[in-house]
């Protein structure tokens, strides 16, 4: 697909009409017509300013320039690497100060690349094959899945934010991760009472059953495309009983340590 016919695709997904983009982007609708036709080449600022004003993720930005005939814009650094330095350390210090309550980081496919040790009782009884991915481990049968008592509800939950991941950006590897997490997914069972997906997670551990609700944070203004589909997914305790048994394991892990 050429570069027009991938920009009115996106405009038109998002149910923006050509005077829209273009007021957006500051140009005419006239000129957006001749791009959209292929008659008028834009230029890299004016490609850049388009993708930015359908407020497209940043590799999906980098991929239009390049349809257009452009180098990317954004960098693509490996997490690991020096110039991603500052963001590691920023995560770890999110991540205990959120102690003792669970935390994690995933990426753009829930690959988890970071967590905290308050996590480690909410995976506990998961098979090892499941854990490296957060939302395989919430879903699958080997993972945390016969422990949660509202399965049906919070899977709906999980499968709903995977689907507007892809609404947003579809991606091959995402949409199969989806088909295998539907398969373990019983059939939505709605009522007149329904109030959508957002749930508690209702989990059963050893400290009893915990109810935890979930904040999700990203790096809003992120030009590095790793730093931009990171996500840090934080639980909070939904009532004080839950609170009070995450206090009481990360007492118990710090009595445990050497």
């Amino acid at each position: 697909m050429d570069f027009p016919q991938a920009l009115k695709e996106r405009r038109a997904a998002l149910h923006l009409s050509q005077l829209d983009l273009a007021l957006k982007a500051g140009t005419t609708q006239r000129y957006l017509s001749f791009i959209e036709s292929g008659r008028s080449v834009p230029g890299r600022e004016m490609v850049i300013r388009l993708t930015e004003s359908l407020g497209l993720p940043l590799r999906d930005r980098n991929a239009l320039l390049l349809k257009a005939g452009y180098a990317p814009a954004y960098p693509e650094s490996r997490l690991d690497s020096d110039d991603l330095a500052p963001v590691r350390e920023a995560l770890t210090h999110i991540l205990a100060a959120h102690q003792p309550y669970p935390a994690i980081v995933i990426d753009r496919y829930g690959d988890i690349v970071a967590a905290n040790a308050a996590q480690r009782l909410l995976t506990e009884g998961c098979a090892e094959h499941v854990l490296g991915n957060a939302y395989r481990m919430a879903l699958h049968p080997d993972g945390m899945a016969p422990g949660i008592a509202n399965f049906a509800e919070w899977a709906r939950h999980v499968l709903h934010g995977i689907e507007a991941a892809l609404a947003r950006s579809p991606d091959e590897r995402l949409a199969a991760l989806h088909a295998e997490l539907a398969g373990y997914v019983p059939p939505a069972r709605l009522t007149s009472a329904h109030l959508g997906f957002a749930v508690p997670l209702e989990l059963d551990s050893r400290y009893g059953r915990l109810r935890l609700m979930t904040t999700i944070t990203s790096f809003a203004t992120a030009t590095d495309v790793t730093v931009s589909e990171l996500k840090l997914e934080a639980f909070l305790p939904a009532d004080q009983a839950t609170a009070a048994a995450l206090t009481s394991h990360a007492s118990g892990a710090r009595t445990m340590s050497p």
